[in-house]
């Protein structure tokens, strides 16, 4: 897996995984973390990439929530999602199916960041 940079990482479309594919290297997912240049910070040992954002109140949550739904099953590839506090919410993105980070984490988490930038 190359280093992509974000526009790049939003050209592409998640792929199928079903395992069989080993999970990102802790040093390459710290790199393209860099050129996503974004608020996503590496969770779980290197396994998850995870983003926090406070909205400005509950409807606001939702509608990150709402985008990022849509997002997700146009990809086929799902974040978990959190709300706490009535307007906290955290995304969190792994490939279940590898037990780490694959493409397809970097590929939604670049979409993501361009779905909060047209929420405003």
């Amino acid at each position: 897996m190359d280093i992509l940079t974000p526009v790049q990482l939003e050209a592409k479309t998640c792929q199928p995984c079903e395992g069989g594919v080993e999970p990102c290297e802790l040093n390459h997912a710290k790199r393209q973390l860099l050129e996503l240049d974004s608020e996503w910070e590496l969770v779980d040992g290197g396994k998850m990439i995870s983003r926090k954002f406070k909205l400005k109140n509950f409807v606001e949550a939702m509608r990150l929530f709402n985008a990022v739904a849509d997002l997700a099953e146009r990809e086929q590839h799902h974040p978990d999602l959190h709300l706490t506090g009535y307007r906290q919410v955290r995304i969190d993105l792994t490939t279940h199916a590898i037990g780490g980070l694959s493409e397809n984490d970097f590929i939604v988490a670049a979409k993501i960041d361009n779905v909060v930038k047209q929420l405003g």
